[in-house]
Parts: structure tokens; sequence; C-alpha cells
């Protein structure tokens, strides 16, 4: 079965569903959601991408990131994929969304509006070897460091979010 993408306007409210690869290849706008694990050292889990997906592969990113299914919510989305692919559970906070475009060298697109989610584990992850290559924590002064020294090892979302994320950490 193909996996269905939920469409959404610029208020987040569903217009319709397409298939994964199809909205990639459109560029359009549709729900996802991202999320950010620290431990109690204030350092944030990250994860290499699998080499294999089927963009920015092998990139650093945050925790984990998917899209909801269809009539899932984000909460409950975000909780499964943070199992699937780093193999956690964790209490998991929503704080804000935003919204972004990024296109690909392979022609893909990702414009998503993405529900950001925050936790607090102390917990190793068990990787998802389909999923995730990767994993390391690190603080958040380093990776600011690291993604303005090496832009190219780090996701797009990564880097358009990670502002953000520190503003309302510090909030």
């Amino acid at each position: 079965m193909n996996e269905q993408v939920i469409l959404v306007d610029k208020d987040d409210l569903p217009i319709g569903q397409m298939e994964k690869m199809e909205a990639h290849e459109k560029g359009a706008l549709h729900r996802a959601f991202s999320v950010f694990i620290f431990n109690s050292n204030h350092e944030l889990l990250l994860q290499q991408r699998a080499i294999n997906k089927y963009h920015s592969g092998g990139l650093w990113t945050n925790t984990c990131c998917s899209h909801p299914r269809v009539e899932e919510n984000n909460l409950d989305a975000a909780n499964r994929r943070l199992l699937e692919e780093m193999g956690m559970v964790c209490d998991l906070r929503y704080l804000f969304s935003f919204t972004y475009r990024a296109d690909f060298e392979d022609g893909l697109t990702e414009h998503e509006l993405d529900h950001v989610f925050f936790g607090l584990s102390d917990d190793l992850p068990k990787i998802n070897r389909d999923e995730v290559e990767s994993y390391k924590y690190i603080d958040l002064t380093s990776l600011k460091q690291d993604i303005e020294l090496h832009p190219e090892l780090y996701t797009s979302w990564l880097k358009i979010c990670l502002n953000k994320v520190i503003s309302h950490l510090k909030g």
C-alpha cells in the first residue's frame, strides 16, 4: 500500500490526501511532525538518516520526523514514529509549528507544515536500521557551530527550525 500524506492549507486545515512520493514530486503542502528528545544533560538526540532514504540519506537531523497517517493525530503519529525509528517511548509535548519548503537535487521537494514535539529521556535508542544509520547526543551550542562549519551534513528542516527550537527552550 502506498503511504498517503495529509494535504493542508496554510492554516493546517486538511484539503485532501496524496501518495507521499507524488506530494514530494509536486511540492504539495502537507502535514508533518518533528520530534526533539533531550537527555538530562540538555543534549539533543540526533539521528543520521539511513543512507537509502528517498532524500537526505546519510544526513544528521532531529530525533525523528515523519508524516501523520490519515485520521491519525499528530501526537499519536509522533509517538508511533519515535518507537518505530528510535525504539523509544517518551512523554512528548507540542511546542510550535512552522512551514517550510526545501528543494532537493533529486527533484523532490519537501513542503511541509511541521508540528514540533519535545521530550526528555535518558533512555538509549534502539535504532531501526531501515530508517536510521546512527545516532549521537550533542549540546545545542556545539550543534549550531557544527551546522555553521558543515551545513551539508544536516537536513534542511533541522537548519530551518533550530533557532526556533532554541528560543522555545530558553522561554
